[in-house]
């Protein structure tokens, strides 16, 4: 992307996107009319292309050649933290709102595959900017976008208004769908989930397409392009990496570190042993993918010290068991601590054990299955489903 602000501007990020085969033709009429800077505020927190971390706040009254470069490179803007009670200048903790990457947005509108008189629902309408792109592509009586905090939704709805668009914008809760306008043809979510509402395909008609940011609790998120079938089902392979906020109403608290030790000094009632898999090994957004859809119930925490070494938590979400495995660079073996009903660390290993035997996969190599009993995964067919390492599968 540029770095000098005078370069900075539509026709320059309508090239970047091109060449990186995000923006098609059939969008780029669209991209044009709808132009990024009508939707986004005057106060953001740009994103950096490969990652989650946001950079300092650019105010556009007080630099507006930052605020319009900013506007026009391919990053993710965030626009609102901690659901806006955070107001100042600083980040707060957890974004709750953006103006999703360029590549992202029209990538995912690529897998959408949006064609002349189909009816669209987006879940999460952030700024308004896809629900404007899609109004522009479409018509804007053929888009129904709802967003949960009404005042995003407010000023959502002014962005679009003011940029001559009219979807429909409806304040409410994007599991549930928007019955009122069903049956839709297309339903793309713009926050991850970690399970699919059932609503969405049972509002969308057979044939039609669900795209979705997915994500497993143990992490890595990747986009899913599910076809949904006859009474509801759905079926679809993962398309590309992502990293999506999450659907509010799918947050998960996470215990404490008391929860698992029980007022105990570590190692507790753990039972010793030692690894040669290197908790390094298993800290990508793949290998955490594969890992997550495995490994139902559970998560990681990294407990990180001065000289470059750290624990690796693993921790089950009913409190019941956990796992920590020691990393110090340069080692061969490291030492496992593991506690409760479940071997956490022994089902970590054999998930990247199966995943070494099949390949090393890639995340378009898996696919996504959802019906009224739940949703699993799977490789390269249905007929493959990825296998579960936790026999207790109400944890």
């Amino acid at each position: 992307m540029t770095t000098r602000t005078e370069e900075a501007g539509p026709s320059r990020l309508a090239s970047a996107l091109v060449e990186a085969g995000a923006l098609t033709a059939d969008w780029l009429p669209s991209f044009q009319a709808v132009p990024r800077e009508l939707f986004v505020p005057d106060r953001i927190w740009p994103g950096i292309a490969d990652g989650t971390r946001q950079n300092a706040l650019v105010d556009r009254a007080k630099d507006p050649n930052a605020w319009f470069q900013a506007v026009y490179s391919d990053i993710p803007l965030t626009t609102q933290w901690d659901d806006g009670r955070q107001a100042g200048d600083e980040p707060g903790v957890t974004p709750s709102s953006s103006n999703s990457m360029p590549r992202m947005v029209f990538s995912m509108l690529a897998d959408l595959d949006v064609r002349e008189g189909q009816r669209v629902l987006e879940i999460g309408t952030g700024t308004g900017w896809n629900a404007g792109l899609l109004a522009h592509r479409l018509g804007g009586t053929q888009v129904v976008s709802i967003e949960y905090d009404a005042g995003v939704a407010k000023d959502a709805d002014e962005n679009l208004r003011r940029a001559g668009l009219s979807p429909v914008v409806i304040v409410g809760d994007g599991r549930l769908g928007y019955p009122g306008g069903a049956p839709y043809d297309r339903v793309i979510a713009t926050c991850s989930i970690r399970k699919m509402p059932r609503t969405w395909a049972r509002q969308t008609r057979p044939g039609g397409v669900v795209v979705a940011p997915w994500a497993t609790e143990y992490g890595g998120e990747h986009i899913v392009r599910l076809v949904v079938g006859d009474a509801g089902t759905a079926s679809g392979p993962f398309t590309r990496s992502s990293a999506f906020m999450r659907l509010r109403q799918q947050r998960t608290e996470r215990p404490p570190f008391a929860a698992y030790l029980k007022g105990q000094e570590w190692p507790a009632d753990g039972t010793k042993s030692t690894t040669t898999l290197s908790p390094a090994d298993i800290g990508g957004w793949l290998q955490q993918f594969v890992i997550g859809l495995q490994v139902p119930g559970a998560f990681w925490r990294a407990e990180r010290y001065a000289n470059g070494s750290y624990t690796l938590w693993t921790y089950s979400a009913d409190t019941r068991s956990w796992a920590s495995a020691d990393y110090v660079p340069n080692a061969d073996t490291y030492e496992v601590v593991q506690s409760g009903p479940r071997r956490l660390w022994d089902e970590t290993e054999a998930a990247h054990r199966w995943w070494e035997e099949n390949g090393q996969p890639d995340f378009d190599r898996f696919g996504l299955n959802a019906d009224e009993y739940g949703e699993w995964a799977w490789l390269d067919s249905p007929d493959c489903p990825v296998p579960l390492r936790n026999s207790d599968k109400s944890a």
